[in-house]
């Protein structure tokens, strides 16, 4: 089903260097238990861990969004303002998130989840809120 929803996905092209080395490293773990499908093996283990791993350390992001989608946004801004906290808290998540959530997106998790709360905020007529939130994305990310 096609969202309404705007969504724009920026790609950072280096952090796919450091995402093919970790599937590079898990299909040559794999090739010492089967030589013939190391490299389909390692390809599936890299698709669940990054599943796991952004379905575990992004939940409260994913729960904002899937509340978006439903068109709850005033349900949708705490899942934002906890992903903010959390990923302000242990920022080596988000710095390094090619690694630890395979994730290669340009903004930030903390960025990304001031935009959607901002956005969220405009979808209920709070633009002060919004207004707020989005001088803020650009005080801390201004580019």
């Amino acid at each position: 089903m096609a969202s309404t929803t705007p969504t724009v996905r920026q790609i950072n092209w280096l952090s796919l260097i450091p995402q093919l080395m970790v599937m590079a490293t898990l299909s040559f773990a794999w090739w010492f238990y089967d030589k013939r499908n190391f490299i389909l093996l390692g390809t599936l283990t890299y698709l669940i861990l990054s599943i796991v791993l952004r379905g575990v350390l992004a939940r409260q992001q994913r729960k904002g969004i899937q509340e978006i989608r439903k068109g709850n946004y005033k349900a949708a801004i705490p899942y934002f303002e906890k992903s903010y906290d959390s990923f302000t808290k242990n920022s080596y998540l988000d710095t390094w998130r090619s690694l630890f959530l395979l994730s290669s997106s340009r903004i930030s998790y903390r960025e990304m989840a001031l935009i959607n709360r901002a956005f969220c905020y405009t979808q209920i007529k709070e633009g002060e809120k919004a207004k707020e939130l989005y001088k803020k994305a650009l005080e801390e990310f201004p580019r």
